[in-house]
């Protein structure tokens, strides 16, 4: 293995103070001495995190322009207007627009709600001159843009000259001019003082209705109804479960695990998770691939009507189809991957950028962006994958810890057609004759802001634990830490010298894992373990020879049995 670990021993003051919120809390020092580390030191903010409550949401009205938006909405809605929820297509976008349509039509006097996605292959994303087209041919007056809006200057001011105002809740990075929209919901912009930046499209939505509820009596309880969606936005959109995010998560998964909507339950079921403890990785992994895939193999609107499925039947049938089109991309994405692994084998010059950039016109936009975190994860480079759409270049990039990929784009602003994003993910679009300056320009961003060692992977991890100290009451306590996610990643320990106790084995259809039964100095115990794809280690491991491992701690059912399982992310030979 070639990673780098990171671990640095906890310090005296750090010791203290597990120590201090061990005896008050109860919980396991090892558990404490976690949250320590990551900030949690005082006994508030331990009782804060550890029972994360809806009193703890902060107050809608400190976005900036919320006054200006829930008074457009009052009006509209007195008026008896044509309303347009319009979204992106991914999780994060269709999960909004089934929020903020959903709540509208079961608690208000609206008799005109419409919703619409753009099409990812014949509009792109964001605000789209189809979609205002449509707005204006249904006479719409109103739009609310969910997850998407903030860069649509040019879009909405064309809107505005056709009658159609905007609302827009958005969660992405504003440029130097704002767009000429009612009321712009946005916490990233630079005169907002709402306390929280870091919410998902959704989350942006839900704050609205929240804002909307508190303004004309409704009970929020109507509203906490849709957290379930909320908790599948911040899962799939990567944001990080802190804050306020980590409250509607929280409470989102407990809706999402007891109640959840017609629709969610309708993939639930198909992806074999009934009856399961639903998790953010479930989320990340199971649910949220699906919700995706409608959006990029056919229509995310068709997403949002499964989300807004009224009864079983509905639910299910719709899921099926999802799923299908899940299925659909899963082989698409295994092609193109393999076709990018070729290109790449086969041009050294790619491989040896400190920015891998691949272009397939015949590739499908739906996957490109799983292709660029698929190299992204085999390279440990950012990657950028591109293909033809509507006459342009359209790609996803995808970045490494400590590089913004988001900023390397930017300092080629004036050589694309267009471009959004965040640190770690971004897409792009520009003219087929800018493609060799723009990678030219992406390489000496490169080469001045990239260093070495960024391109070394390194693991992070959190703590070194014996085996004696791994046990069902240790386990209980660390699930306290949940919802884990992007500024509250699950855990991750090692054990120096440990040893097989001569039951390993190498498992799976080709024999590339090892289900290891470990021991240490501390205990007699056997931990069980399993290493995915490590079975170049196994001749070492069956010598009886010490070695250190890094892992996550798992529970592992089988036969009706729960028990402790680690799983395995790096094993380190001495020698």
């Amino acid at each position: 293995m070639t990673n780098k670990w990171n671990y640095q021993p906890p310090t005296q003051e750090q010791i203290l103070r597990k120590t201090e919120l061990s005896e008050a809390f109860g919980l396991s020092p090892a558990v404490c001495l976690l949250m320590v580390q990551r900030g949690i030191a005082t006994e508030e903010d331990c009782q804060q995190f550890l029972n994360p409550g809806l009193r703890d949401l902060h107050d809608p009205f400190l976005y900036p322009d919320m006054g200006k938006a829930i008074d457009r909405l009052n009006q509209a809605l007195g008026n008896k207007e044509r309303i347009l929820i319009y979204g992106d297509y991914d999780v994060d976008g269709t999960t909004a627009v089934a929020l903020v349509y959903k709540f509208l039509e079961q608690n208000t006097w609206a008799s005109n709600l419409d919703y619409y996605i753009p099409d990812r292959y014949d509009e792109g994303y964001g605000i789209s001159e189809k979609g205002i087209a449509y707005a204006q041919e249904t006479g719409v007056r109103l739009i609310i843009a969910l997850d998407c809006g903030i860069k649509a200057i040019e879009k909405v001011a064309y809107a505005k000259s056709l009658g159609i105002d905007f609302i827009i809740c958005d969660h992405h990075m504003p440029g130097e001019v704002l767009p000429n929209a009612v009321a712009i919901l946005d916490a990233k912009r630079e005169d907002s003082r709402y306390p929280y930046e870091h919410l998902s499209g959704c989350g942006v939505g839900f704050k609205f209705m929240q804002a909307f509820a508190i303004s004309n009596d409704i009970d929020f309880s109507r509203l906490r109804l849709l957290l379930d969606f909320v908790a599948v936005s911040i899962a799939s959109d990567i944001v990080p479960i802190t804050g306020e995010n980590r409250v509607m998560a929280a409470y989102g998964l407990k809706q999402l695990n007891h109640n959840p909507s017609k629709g969610l339950k309708g993939i639930i079921d198909i992806c074999g998770l009934f009856g399961k403890e639903i998790t953010i990785s479930d989320i990340v992994f199971k649910i949220g691939p699906r919700i995706n895939a409608s959006g990029r193999m056919m229509n995310g609107k068709e997403a949002v009507d499964l989300l807004l499925a009224k009864d079983f039947e509905s639910a299910k049938e719709k899921s099926e189809n999802i799923d299908q089109y899940n299925d659909d991309r899963r082989e698409l994405d295994k092609k193109i991957t393999d076709e990018a692994y070729t290109l790449i084998d086969e041009n050294p010059l790619i491989a040896k950028d400190k920015i891998i950039v691949v272009y397939n016109p015949e590739w499908h936009k739906g996957v490109i962006g799983i292709v660029a975190s698929r190299l992204t994860e085999k390279y440990y480079k950012p990657a950028i994958v591109l293909t033809e759409s509507n006459g342009y270049i359209s790609g996803s990039a995808r970045s490494i810890t400590g590089f913004d990929i988001y900023k390397a784009i930017e300092s080629c602003k004036d050589v694309l057609v267009n471009f959004g994003g965040h640190t770690f993910a971004a897409g792009i679009t520009l003219k087929e004759e800018s493609l060799d300056l723009f990678k030219f320009r992406l390489e000496s961003f490169a080469d001045e802001y990239m260093i070495a060692e960024q391109m070394i992977q390194t693991l992070d991890i959190d703590m070194a634990l014996k085996f004696s100290e791994i046990n069902q009451t240790f386990f209980n306590d660390l699930k306290r830490l949940n919802p884990f996610g992007p500024d509250n990643q699950k855990p991750v320990f090692c054990s120096f010298g440990v040893r097989d106790s001569g039951t390993s084995k190498l498992v799976g259809r080709e024999l590339e894992h090892i289900k290891l039964d470990l021991t240490d100095d501390s205990s007699e115990e056997v931990m069980q373990a399993i290493a995915f794809g490590m079975h170049e280690s196994n001749d070492y491991i069956k010598s009886g020879k010490p070695f250190d491992v890094c892992y996550t701690i798992e529970e592992n059912t089988y036969n009706n049995k729960t028990s402790i399982q680690l799983l395995i992310k790096d094993i380190r030979i001495s020698e």
